[in-house]
């Protein structure tokens, strides 16, 4: 006997998916129009694409900007085993660390120094290599040295011992984000995200661009959970908006060094 689902967003994905899966809506086909969507199924449009976008993290939709919705498998795509069933599930990991990594993010804007964001910065480029060789054991763990570097400047040590002394299980929800590989490079559009907000010194950007980082990876991995709404809700865009921001100070930089 199936449960019921704990959200609208949810009961839409359960309900799409079973529609995808009966041929209701066969592989190629182009999904209704959202209104239409959002009518049949009794929930408002931002529920509706939020769904969509943990679908399209599954691997069973496409989403073609101006054009719609395409269905592109019937089943989702094959996610790797979670190792520590035993001890705590994945779902509970990643929510543990979208509520920790947050508040310890808002913290960090207060304290990051310019010699702390030059790491960070270090980092994020030796995980774009990582993940473009597919060297994803290399990538998990610079993951976690980035968020771990987050932690640290927070000055919070009862998070951080919490945190480290989960590395296995932070790092194991940190690398099966990456097995699909047309995603994998999100990991580094969002920690650029995430550093510009830094660089901003702006606490609340900071730790909501964390949040939909969290969340993101959660949905590539397979998981979808519930999230709060309203004013500190996860920064929807944030990878986008900071990369267009970041772009064109890459620029000047390089063209003041020639």
């Amino acid at each position: 006997m199936n449960s019921i689902p704990q959200t609208v967003t949810e009961a839409a994905i359960s309900t799409i998916r079973e529609r995808i899966q009966q041929g209701i809506y066969p592989v190629g086909s182009l999904l209704p129009a959202q209104r239409q969507l959002s009518e049949e199924l009794e929930i408002s449009r931002a529920s509706l694409r939020e769904a969509l976008s943990t679908l399209e993290a599954l691997g069973l939709v496409t989403i073609r900007a101006g054009k719609g919705v395409y269905v592109s498998r019937a089943r989702a795509a094959r996610t790797q085993r979670w190792r520590f069933a035993d001890q705590v599930s994945l779902p509970d990991t990643y929510q543990m660390r979208y509520a920790l990594e947050g508040f310890v993010a808002r913290l960090a804007a207060l304290a990051v120094g310019d010699e702390d964001l030059a790491l960070l910065d270090e980092n994020v480029e030796a995980l774009r290599v990582a993940l473009v060789e597919g060297d994803f054991e290399a990538a998990a763990a610079l993951d976690f040295e980035f968020h771990m570097r987050i932690v640290a400047l927070a000055g919070n040590s009862a998070i951080e011992s919490i945190l480290r002394n989960s590395a296995e299980i932070m790092q194991e929800s940190q690398r099966l984000p990456f097995y699909q590989r047309e995603l994998a490079l999100s990991t580094h559009r969002e920690h650029t995200a995430i550093v510009e907000a830094l660089r901003r010194r702006d606490a609340n950007r900071t730790g909501r661009s964390i949040e939909a980082h969290i969340v993101a990876a959660a949905q590539r991995a397979g998981v979808y959970f519930p999230v709060p709404t309203g004013p500190a809700a996860p920064l929807v865009g944030a990878a986008d908006d900071a990369a267009a921001e970041a772009a064109p100070r890459r620029s000047r930089k390089v063209a003041s060094s020639r």
